[in-house]
């Protein structure tokens, strides 16, 4: 199978490389790469990993059975318009955005008309813990058929539904949690080490929790939020999306794209500059305590 990748970020290199394993040949396109500023670390990394880059949409659909959808959410249905437009037929779309289902039904649609075949699919933990080992769950009327072609080229693909919307629904609705589980320890650990507080507060979770290593998560949580809280704002957004078609209102998940947001913002103006993913969380949140006024008191 010749693979084609839209969006050479974090993910789209993870899948990219370890696919080169076993496909025919993969290719990368990604709007980044028609940027001088922005391009030169992405097209390094595909020089020296010999994935070929492409010029455009175009070209990589021209060279793809397949194409590879890993961009950001906001970015999803225009990524599916666009190789709808370009797209070989009887070609495969894989959609792994964190879209809302209608959103997934929106470009399944596209591609369809294209005389491609759609398969969504819900990426269920994060990728740079597991690789091309990403639990992923995939939804249409291919999903099964595809599911076993990325197993036996080394993914971990399982169909849940020949529907397309019950996979992103599966992956949207646990976005709730661990995004929200994200925002909280966020909120929470900031204020309670604003007042000194923290260390007794962290036992009382130890106690009705003991399960969870509070610290470690604590640090991994920041670190993430921290590099990719834009991308996890606009998840929460298509989560928001998600709640609203279901016909209830998403407030909780509109505040914790508010909550990414935030610390996007705080990371564009380079207030965790020199901060490493590695850090203690003590470290970010000793940098936005930086930033009130006067330290909170007991």
């Amino acid at each position: 199978m010749k693979i084609g990748v839209v969006g050479y970020g974090e993910v789209g290199k993870i899948f990219a490389v370890g696919l080169k394993q076993t496909a025919e040949s993969v290719c990368c396109w990604d709007i980044r790469f028609e940027s001088v500023t922005d391009s030169e670390l992405q097209l390094m990394h595909a020089g020296q990993h010999q994935v070929k880059v492409c010029a455009s949409v175009a070209e990589l659909c021209a060279q793809s059975d397949l194409i590879i959808s890993v961009v950001t959410a906001s970015n999803a249905l225009a990524v599916a318009e666009e190789t709808a437009r370009h797209l070989r037929p009887g070609s495969g779309f894989l959609d792994c955005n964190s879209a809302s289902p209608q959103t997934k039904q929106q470009s399944g649609k596209l591609i369809e008309a294209a005389d491609g075949y759609f398969v969504e699919a819900g990426v269920m933990t994060s990728v740079p813990l597991y690789g091309l080992k990403v639990p992923m769950l995939l939804g249409g009327a291919r999903a099964g058929e595809l599911a076993r072609t990325l197993s036996d080229m080394g993914m971990h693909c399982s169909a849940v539904s020949n529907e397309v919307g019950v996979a992103s629904a599966i992956k949207m609705c646990r976005s709730v949690m661990i995004k929200g589980l994200e925002a909280l320890v966020i909120e929470s650990f900031t204020t309670a080490r604003s007042y000194g507080v923290e260390q007794q507060m962290i036992a009382t979770l130890y106690e009705t929790f003991p399960s969870i290593d509070w610290e470690k998560q604590a640090s991994y949580f920041y670190s993430r939020v921290a590099q990719h809280g834009k991308r996890r704002a606009e998840e929460m957004r298509e989560v928001a999306n998600t709640i609203s078609e279901a016909g209830f209102d998403p407030l909780m998940a509109s505040a914790i794209a508010e909550k990414d947001d935030w610390m996007a913002q705080h990371t564009k103006a380079g207030l965790f500059d020199g901060i490493t993913k590695e850090a203690d969380w003590q470290e970010f949140a000793d940098r936005l305590t930086s930033l009130l006024p006067r330290k909170a008191k007991q």
